[in-house]
């Protein structure tokens, strides 16, 4: 859909130390509470790992070679993870069983993997991906709703959804290759990430970047020349879209991460990343080897006290400067 302006995002990857500070802030303020309880409209997953809902990039969804929508598979409460709460007092002071529903124990939840990745010492690796609506320029969800009540606002891009029109018939959540789209059981209709547009509205960046203490998140027009979105995306073409085979033209962007090299036997460095190259390809396709290349080359030159643009923008040197929303 044609929209007057479009706001993206950018997360580096090389500076996310998977705090999960933007998960709480976003939970806090939309998600925790009226049939909510299990979605996470901004998540942080390990990878390599199963991401959440687990393994939704086999799920399907997002748009063939040819521009036909394709209708993936709507994920379980167990593909989610069914929430829920600990017993603190009898788990700390009696060692006994801590959770709080009786005689059953959960056997996954979004962040269940955290932390393993792939390989083994000293070569095992693994690195953090927050995810959230990629607020896309070819939505899936919209392209499914047979209600029209999905949409993206001419202003700015953002795809709501209109909870009178929804009829929670769930195209949506099939569709979205990314399952960022959530049926509430409660009201019985599909919510997602707003991406805080009342916070936009009012000149104030997402919870989520706000909130981020790494500052890898910026925020900002694709339209903007000056602002850091066009400098990360269109520039210097490090910031990447997340599996971008599916055909929606993600609005998130990911800078994907350095590695340092594997260690032979005797302890050396070898000349292979420790993080493979097809793995980062397969996530963000085939930009990433010059989108890495650049990186590196940048660094060196802002190492050795020489400017460079790109490593100012990356370091992000003042916050607020991060989000250019105007």
């Amino acid at each position: 859909m044609a929209v007057k302006r479009q706001l993206s995002m950018v997360l580096d990857l090389n500076k996310c130390i998977g705090c999960h500070t933007c998960t709480s802030a976003c939970k806090l303020q939309w998600t925790n509470r009226n049939g909510r309880e299990y979605m996470y409209w901004n998540n942080v997953e390990t990878r390599p790992g199963t991401g959440y809902p687990k393994n939704f990039h086999e799920m399907g969804g997002g748009f063939d070679q040819d521009g036909a929508l394709r209708l993936g598979k709507e994920p379980s409460a167990e593909d989610y993870g069914v929430p829920w709460e600990y017993n603190y007092e009898e788990a700390l002071m009696t060692g006994t069983d801590p959770w709080l529903r009786p005689n059953v124990k959960p056997t996954w939840g979004a962040n269940w993997d955290e932390d393993e990745g792939e390989g083994h010492y000293p070569n095992s690796y693994y690195f953090y991906l927050p995810r959230l609506c990629n607020h896309c320029e070819n939505p899936a969800c919209l392209a499914a709703c047979s209600r029209n009540a999905i949409y993206k606002r001419q202003e700015d891009g953002i795809v709501l959804i209109d909870q009178e029109r929804c009829r929670g018939y769930r195209y949506c959540v099939s569709a979205c290759p990314y399952k960022k789209v959530y049926f509430n059981e409660e009201i019985s209709k599909s919510e997602k990430c707003i991406f805080c547009y009342p916070r936009i509205e009012k000149g104030l960046p997402t919870a989520c970047a706000k909130q981020c203490v790494g500052r890898i998140r910026w925020i900002g027009y694709r339209d903007d020349k000056d602002g850091p979105i066009h400098t990360l995306v269109d520039k210097y073409k490090v910031a990447l879209p997340l599996y971008p085979e599916m055909g929606t033209k993600p609005n998130v962007f990911y800078v994907p991460p350095l590695s340092p090299p594997k260690i032979d036997e005797a302890g050396g460095a070898m000349a292979e990343s420790r993080v493979p190259l097809d793995y980062l390809e397969s996530l963000f396709g085939d930009g990433v080897s010059a989108a890495l290349d650049t990186i590196t080359a940048e660094r060196a030159k802002k190492a050795e006290g020489g400017e460079s643009e790109l490593m100012d923008t990356l370091i992000g040197y003042r916050h607020a400067e991060m989000f250019k929303l105007s």
